[in-house]
């Protein structure tokens, strides 16, 4: 049997829910058949709070000191849902050096890990404002939290959730503190939901628990998707709707490439960038990158100078080449696919992020001709291919993830105006959520 504190990947989850469901059947209901675990919804099996060296007196959680020095972790008997998606913790005491994380995670989590740190789990933690997502190593996201701050967890269902039996296979989760959302994070949803959890490690600390507290957010949300299309700074052959993207192009040849540019480069404050495959279309040829502003609209990200991309159909990283390199999995349909960038600390956005003298201001971004029968104007780009690196610019890490995971980093010189997100398509039916600012709020 599969130990409870040891749930390291998403098999293993799903064995231990038609276990448990199993046992239940052979205890209680084993007069009536059995349903299938992918047709019970979420709650449909009895639970129970979970906790380990944490004291629980009603609404307080405090630190439990212990030998081995371990954290401490508690997880609600309940996934958020579409009813009650939201949840809040007063700070109450910090104790010696305020190492409590709120977040949510799998019913079987590990007890023994903050939330964020282990797989299929996100959190925010108050010592150092950072952000975990199934990853013991955190990224910038908000303020540190004291005594008296409140921190907040949520999921922002879809609309219509309660009308969709099926399973969700990514939500979007946002954190908030004193009442202000702080930003917003795609995470995978596990099979039973996620749930809300809080973590502790240090002598002292102390929190109060309001597992019903409100947020409303709908009008935000609808705001947001109202106000879409001043995302884009172009969108060549691809329809948007929301914050989907659809392929409108033939598919007929290379020359067909869909492309969907946003309006503002990546920057230190909005570094990260994601895309969900919602439909991947007759042959997935769909990808995620960055390129300069006047890309040609009718080349794939990574094709060109000035680019980089991972592409699903193949798993390979294209760097201002139409050759590509072994760089990741293949991507398919649910598949969460990222592209970010790791800024040097002494990045300077205003002055590298002007536009060089050779391009032309005056000229719609992409208008610029491209001669198909020849690469001499879109000569291989940077160390990867030769050693011809581009006269100016600074080096940054731009790094890809695939559902949650990174997958690998490549340094890179941003060209003068800076890197925008960019997303290529090229069959048809291809389609893709896309959420630009999942880390910021």
């Amino acid at each position: 049997m599969l130990g409870r504190d040891h749930i390291e990947s998403l098999q293993d989850l799903i064995a231990m829910e038609i276990l448990e469901e199993r046992n239940h059947a052979m205890n209680g209901w084993h007069r009536r058949r059995m349903p299938r675990f992918r047709d019970a919804p979420h709650g449909f099996l009895p639970r129970q709070v979970r906790h380990e060296r944490i004291l629980v007196e009603d609404d307080h959680l405090s630190f439990s000191t212990n030998d081995m020095n371990k954290v401490g972790l508690y997880v609600a008997a309940k996934p958020l849902s579409a009813e009650n998606f939201y949840f809040e913790i007063e700070v109450i005491d910090t104790g010696l050096i305020s190492a409590i994380g709120i977040g949510l995670v799998p019913y079987k989590y590990p007890m023994d890990s903050q939330p964020g740190w282990r797989a299929f789990s996100v959190g925010y933690h108050a010592d150092d404002g950072q952000l975990f997502k199934a990853s013991g190593f955190g990224r910038p996201f908000g303020p540190k939290c004291d005594v008296g701050d409140k921190m907040g967890c949520g999921i922002k269902f879809r609309k219509n959730d309660e009308e969709r039996p099926q399973h969700e296979q990514a939500v979007q989760v946002f954190f908030t503190r004193n009442g202000q959302e702080i930003g917003t994070v795609t995470v995978p949803n596990p099979p039973g939901g996620l749930y809300p959890a809080v973590g502790m490690h240090s002598d002292g600390e102390e929190i109060r628990l309001n597992l019903e507290a409100e947020w409303v957010y709908e009008e935000l949300m609808h705001m947001a998707v109202d106000s879409g299309e001043d995302e884009w700074l172009r969108l060549h052959d691809v329809k948007l709707n929301g914050v989907t993207l659809e392929y409108s192009g033939r598919g007929k040849s290379i020359h067909d490439v869909g492309l969907a540019q946003a309006r503002y480069p990546l920057d230190t404050m909005n570094h990260y960038f994601e895309i969900e495959i919602i439909d991947p279309g007759e042959s997935c040829y769909i990808a995620i990158g960055v390129a300069r502003r006047n890309y040609p609209k009718d080349r794939h990200p990574g094709w060109n100078k000035g680019s980089i991309a991972y592409h699903a159909d193949d798993g390979k990283i294209f760097v201002g080449s139409g050759i590509g390199d072994p760089f990741g999995p293949r991507c398919h349909k649910g598949d969460l696919m990222g592209c970010g960038i790791m800024f040097p600390p002494d990045y300077d956005s205003e002055v590298d992020s002007d536009l060089s003298p050779d391009e032309n201001e005056g000229t719609e971004p992409g208008d610029a001709p491209y001669h198909s029968d020849t690469d001499s104007e879109e000569e291989d780009w940077g160390q990867y291919h030769g050693n011809k690196e581009p006269e100016t610019g600074t080096k940054v890490q731009i790094f890809f993830t695939r559902n949650g995971k990174i997958i690998g980093y490549k340094h890179v010189n941003i060209p003068k105006g800076g890197f925008y997100p960019t997303v290529g398509m090229l069959s048809s039916c291809e389609k893709v959520r896309v959420d630009l600012r999942p880390l910021t709020g």
